[in-house]
């Protein structure tokens, strides 16, 4: 094999010479080396051009892409040198394996699908894909990334499930983001869009029928496989988990709660929203507001799809009914429409309560899933409530009579409720007498001797007075402090053993008898 620099000396002896054999005597090689370069030259061929000496699989070809072709381009390049030896090849495996790949490249390219860039327009497409997010708390979430195709603008919302109430609350969101709905939403055929294909043809879903009708939009389902027209949504979602996802790549460390993936899922938005896009080369939230004015107005009100279905809350009862279970909402939503629906599944399930007000959807109450007859309640909405235990009466006075006799003080309380226990007679009466006890005596003798009388259960008549009597004669009782010990002291045994004096007290004489009768 002659390399470059030969065949251009060879070249140039022969236009020197213009004879064959004179050429091949100055380079050193055959005329016929000679002619074949200079008939290469001539012909226009490349210099140095390889001649094909023919292969030892060309005679088999024919077969070989007749299995390419029935095996849709996966045959084994060891079975068919099998086959081949069957035929009577006489080549190596090692020819046989540059035949069958150089055959399946020819296949590959015959086959290849050539897609046409998609041209968008300014509000009208908007694209919806989902993908796996974050483990939080042992849970999986959901990212939902929705990309508008003119400005690229994206919108990264985080999810716990992908059922329908939340899905269509996230795209409501999404447009409330944009301040606006496109003309069609495509997304995949997942069962929320699509229940069904009948020849081809995707079946919608009714309740995204209902859902596109209230914010005048189209909802399609893109064709399977076809990355020219749903392509920017996939790679939204790629991009969206590289930097939201914790992985040894990105070095994140893991969401302590799912506020804090929310906050980063914003963060992300105003990151990707306000740097150059590299197709664009311009900034997604500059080119959306361009695109705002090709983008129609949505309703104030959420459609009730979007937060479940719709429940009023009584008037004086702050409980709503989903499924055949009762849930408790705030007091203050009394006579108010809220919105319900369930929320993850398993053990994991809640009940989701969602209020539209001024400021827009708000979840006001989360409660695990209730059986009937067993309603899930949560004491903060229900304040300033008693709770009432069989037993443990309200004593409120009725009555001028009433108010007076509880007006002497607990002990007057504690003996109503004992003395109702018991079943007393002539209770009316009875507390009277006490009133008027409590005017002679005072209150706080009185109300005592009711609650002793409450303790021992002493309900008959004139056993108050009794009562208030023994209190008024008893020895106040001596108590031990750290002064004072109750012992008996050894003072007195001082005068054991003494002689006795005898002490004579003068109460008066005569004299002075006599005197003070004088005087008076």
């Amino acid at each position: 094999m002659k390399f470059d620099g030969e065949i251009m000396e060879i070249l140039a002896a022969y236009d020197l010479t213009g004879s064959l054999r004179a050429t091949a005597e100055l380079t050193g090689c055959s005329h016929h080396t000679v002619a074949r370069h200079v008939a290469a030259r001539d012909a226009g061929k490349p210099i140095a051009e390889p001649a094909y000496r023919g292969r030892v699989t060309d005679a088999f070809l024919p077969k070989i892409e007749e299995w390419v072709e029935a095996s849709k381009g996966k045959i084994r390049a060891d079975v068919a040198h099998d086959k081949l030896r069957g035929l009577g090849y006489k080549g190596s495996e090692r020819s046989t394996r540059r035949a069958v790949a150089q055959v399946r490249v020819a296949y590959r390219f015959g086959r290849v699908r050539v897609h046409r860039p998609w041209i968008t327009e300014p509000g009208m497409w908007l694209q919806y894909d989902f993908g796996d997010g974050p483990v939080i708390e042992g849970k999986k979430t959901v990212l939902f990334i929705a990309w508008l195709a003119w400005s690229r603008f994206r919108v990264v919302i985080a999810l716990r499930d992908r059922t329908a109430p939340t899905v269509f609350a996230a795209l409501d969101r999404t447009f409330r983001i944009i301040e606006g709905a496109p003309t069609y939403v495509l997304t995949d055929n997942e069962k929320t869009v699509t229940v069904s294909h009948i020849a081809g043809v995707p079946v919608r879903n009714q309740q995204t029928v209902d859902f596109a009708r209230h914010y005048g939009i189209t909802v399609l389902t893109c064709q399977p496989a076809d990355p020219a027209t749903k392509g920017g949504s996939e790679s939204s979602v790629k991009v969206a988990k590289a930097d939201l996802v914790p992985r040894a790549t990105n070095l994140l460390p893991e969401y302590s709660s799912f506020a804090q993936l929310e906050a980063a899922c914003d963060a992300f938005m105003d990151e990707v929203n306000n740097r150059e896009h590299r197709v664009t080369r311009r900034k997604p939230a500059v080119m959306l507001d361009e695109e705002y004015s090709r983008l129609h107005r949505i309703p104030q009100a959420a459609h009730t799809i979007s937060f479940g279905l719709s429940r009023s809350v009584p008037d004086n009862t702050p409980m709503v009914t989903f499924e055949n279970g009762q849930y408790s909402v705030p007091a203050y939503l009394l006579g108010a429409r809220v919105f319900v629906r369930s929320h993850g599944v398993g053990a994991e399930e809640h009940v989701v309560v969602v209020h539209q007000g001024i400021d827009g959807p708000v979840e006001v109450a989360r409660h695990r899933r209730a059986s009937p007859g067993s309603p899930s309640i949560d004491d903060a909405h229900f304040p300033d409530h008693r709770e009432r235990i069989p037993g443990d009466y309200a004593i409120k006075a009725r009555s001028a009579r009433e108010a007076e006799f509880l007006g002497i003080g607990a002990g007057a309380r504690a003996w109503l409720l004992e003395a109702a226990a018991a079943g007393t007679t002539r209770m009316n009466a009875k507390m009277a007498d006490a009133v008027a006890l409590a005017k002679i005596s005072g209150l706080d003798p009185v109300d005592a001797a009711l609650g002793e009388a409450a303790t021992y259960g002493r309900f008959a008549t004139g056993d108050l007075a009794s009562i208030l009597g023994a209190a008024s004669s008893r020895t106040p009782a001596r108590r031990a402090d750290e002064t004072t010990s109750l012992a008996q002291g050894t003072a007195g045994w001082a005068a054991i053993g003494r002689p006795l004096i005898p002490v004579f007290e003068v109460i008066a004489t005569n004299d002075e008898d006599d005197d003070m009768e004088q005087s008076a």
